[in-house]
């Protein structure tokens, strides 16, 4: 059995960071395209920084970025805590602070890092 290639976590991360960091009409435009809810750009996220820990311990991801990191998970949790479901819509991803802040602080991850982002990761959806 082939083993798994050990950067693949840290790609699982800059991909959904790149989603995140992506504007409100990207965002959108990529939601439609693979017919899936606002709050997947938030789920990917949080299976990816998940990761972030063991990623920086392999030196595969800057010690600097977990910061960003742990403040985009805090405000996610933040919009969960939030009884209204308004934060998860697709309006949301242009006139919430929250998805505001989250995109700004993915743009810093990403420009540390080094990370491409000029083409949103495909997602590969199981009905």
């Amino acid at each position: 059995m082939e083993s798994p290639d050990p950067a693949l976590p840290r790609r699982l991360l800059m991909e959904a960071l790149i989603v995140l960091a992506a504007s409100a009409p990207a965002q959108t435009a990529w939601l439609e395209k693979h017919g899936v809810v606002t709050d997947e750009i938030a789920l990917d996220f949080d299976h990816a920084f998940r990761m972030a820990e063991r990623l920086v311990e392999q030196g595969l991801l800057s010690r600097g970025a977990l910061p960003d990191l742990r403040m985009i998970d805090s405000i996610f949790d933040e919009m969960t805590r939030d009884e209204s479901a308004d934060r998860w819509t697709k309006a949301a991803l242009i006139s919430d602070v929250g998805w505001g802040q989250a995109r700004e602080l993915a743009q810093r991850v990403l420009v540390r890092e080094g990370a491409e982002t000029s083409v949103l990761p495909d997602i590969c959806v199981v009905r």
